[in-house]
C-alpha cells in the first residue's frame, strides 16, 4: 500500500514589526497554494501576534525557542522559508551569520541544507539607507535567497502595511519549485 503524499512544508519566520499580526494573509495564500505551514517567530515578535489564531490557523505551535534534548520536533523540516515581515535587525544579523534565537538559527542553517528561502523585508527608509543593511541584501542575494522588492516606507510613519505583499514570498518560491512537492534547492549565487 502506497503511502499518502504529504503536502511540502513550509516555515514562515515572523519578525516583530507593527505588520506582524496580519502573518495570517500569508498563510492563508499558503494553504491555497497547498503548502503546510508552520511559523517561527523570533522572540520578540510574540508580543505581535495573535498566538492563539496562528496556531488554530497551522495546526501547529508557533516555535520561538529552541526545543529541550529529547523532545519531539514539533514541526516537519522544511521545504521552503519565507521570512515576513523581516525587519532590519534580523537581516543583518542572519547575513553575518548570528544564530542568537531560534529563528536566525533556522535560516543560518537553512543556507547549508539548500533550503529554498525568500526574504520580504519590512524596514523604514532611514534603516534601508545603513550601508550595513544593503550589504546584508548582497550577502543574502549571494547566498541565494530570493528577496522582495517592498519598497521603504518613511521612518515614523510605521506605514507601508497596504503595500506589503504577503504573497510575493510565494510567488518568488515558484522560481525554486516546479510543482507542490517538488522543492529544489536555488543555486549558490544565482541572484
Amino acid at each position: 500500500m502506497t503511502q499518502p503524499q504529504r503536502k511540502p512544508f513550509l516555515y514562515v519566520v515572523v519578525c516583530a514589526a507593527g505588520i506582524a499580526d496580519d502573518v495570517g494573509r500569508l498563510i492563508t495564500a499558503a494553504h491555497g497554494r497547498n503548502w503546510d505551514v508552520g511559523v517561527i517567530a523570533t522572540p520578540h515578535a510574540l508580543p505581535f501576534l495573535d498566538v492563539p489564531a496562528v496556531e488554530t490557523q497551522t495546526g501547529f505551535q508557533i516555535r520561538s525557542a529552541w526545543r529541550a534534548p529529547g523532545d519531539d520536533r514539533p514541526l516537519p523540516p522544511a521545504d521552503a522559508i519565507v521570512v515576513a515581515p523581516a525587519t532590519f535587525n534580523t537581516v543583518n544579523k542572519w547575513a553575518a551569520g548570528f544564530a542568537d534565537n531560534l529563528a536566525l538559527a533556522v535560516l543560518c542553517e537553512a543556507y547549508g541544507m539548500d533550503i529554498p528561502t525568500v526574504v520580504l523585508p519590512y524596514v523604514n527608509s532611514a534603516l534601508a539607507a545603513h550601508p550595513a543593511y544593503r550589504r546584508s541584501l548582497a550577502e543574502l542575494r549571494e547566498m541565494g535567497v530570493l528577496v522582495g522588492g517592498y519598497e521603504p516606507h518613511r521612518p515614523k510613519a510605521g506605514g507601508g502595511a497596504d503595500r506589503f505583499r504577503w504573497e510575493e514570498g510565494l510567488d518568488l518560491l515558484s522560481c525554486s519549485v516546479s510543482r507542490v512537492g517538488d522543492v529544489r534547492p536555488p543555486r549558490r549565487g544565482a541572484l
